[in-house]
């Protein structure tokens, strides 16, 4: 399969073959937990190098490598509020906080998979205007600010420990930015948990282990459209690559980040999106590159 449209499905990836998919995957796994949004960067590396737009089809796949990346990274939370929640209802705990953090998590991701629903078509359609680099640049420039304005807002006092359903719920709902290129899940979630007074790497935390049921049903979700679009041997062999390779960058993107926080704060991500906003509507305007 060569074209980089199957049965409507966005599938430009395969035609790229290992090597750029492999270079992709690198990006994608590094920028997936960064709050960069690695959809733009899906679409703003290969405009920058003159490669066709991979396909948000790839974009949504190589989730499963930060679901990777994330449950490795953060297993010791991943198994203690998971069997804490198991105890608790065997011992008919309803009041324990581990089992509450797992209804919050459900219940926070409701907002995403309903929204993602609705807009499939939209967002995975070949050529959909919310890939355009232009709608791209202005996601990045108000993601910047918003972040900008939680770094100053934020106390930065809260530990996971204070986390309750409001709190829950707000990021849930703003996890929902996801689906528009250029936002970030991280980015947004990551944002308005710092919004409620999160500590900085209390904040990331608490972002990635929300987002662990959306990213596995979002991926899992992509790799069924793309069985439904007969996607072939060949394609099936080049995404698996750049999921590996992804998976292994995204486990360094984590570790990074947190020291990133610890030491800069959010700052650095919240300049990068702004001026890489504003080089976006630059170039696109200028004709420097194709929107």
């Amino acid at each position: 399969m060569a074209g980089a449209c199957t049965e409507g499905l966005d599938t430009g990836f395969v035609a790229l073959g290992y090597a750029k998919v492999g270079f992709l995957g690198i990006i994608q796994g590094i920028t997936e937990l960064l709050p960069v949004s690695s959809t733009a960067h899906m679409r703003i590396v290969p405009a920058l190098l003159g490669w066709r737009d991979p396909g948000s089809a790839f974009s949504a796949a190589m989730q499963l490598a930060a679901l990777a990346a994330v449950v490795s990274y953060f297993w010791a939370d991943v198994k203690g509020i998971s069997e804490g929640a198991v105890a608790a209802v065997k011992r008919r705990d309803y009041e324990d906080w581990s089992l509450r953090f797992c209804v919050w998590i459900v219940l926070a991701t409701l907002p995403i998979i309903i929204a993602g629903s609705l807009l499939s078509k939209l967002l995975n359609t070949c050529n959909s205007p919310l890939r355009s680099l232009a709608a791209i640049g202005v996601a990045y420039i108000v993601m910047g600010a918003l972040l900008a304005v939680a770094e100053v807002y934020s106390r930065h006092k809260r530990t996971l420990d204070h986390v309750d359903l409001k709190d829950a719920m707000i990021v849930g709902l703003a996890q929902c930015g996801a689906l528009i290129p250029g936002v970030s899940r991280s980015g947004s979630t990551f944002t308005a948990a710092l919004f409620r007074d999160l500590e900085r790497t209390e904040a990331a935390r608490f972002s990635f282990l929300l987002g662990i049921p959306a990213i596995a049903a979002a991926g899992i979700k992509e790799l069924y459209e793309l069985h439904k679009a007969h996607l072939d041997a060949h394609g099936w062999s080049i995404l698996a690559f750049g999921l590996v390779v992804a998976s292994i960058s995204a486990f360094i993107a984590i570790w990074g980040l947190l020291r990133i926080l610890e030491r800069f704060a959010s700052w650095p991500f919240a300049i990068y999106r702004v001026l890489l906003g504003i080089f976006l509507l630059v170039a696109v305007a200028a004709h420097w590159l194709p929107n």
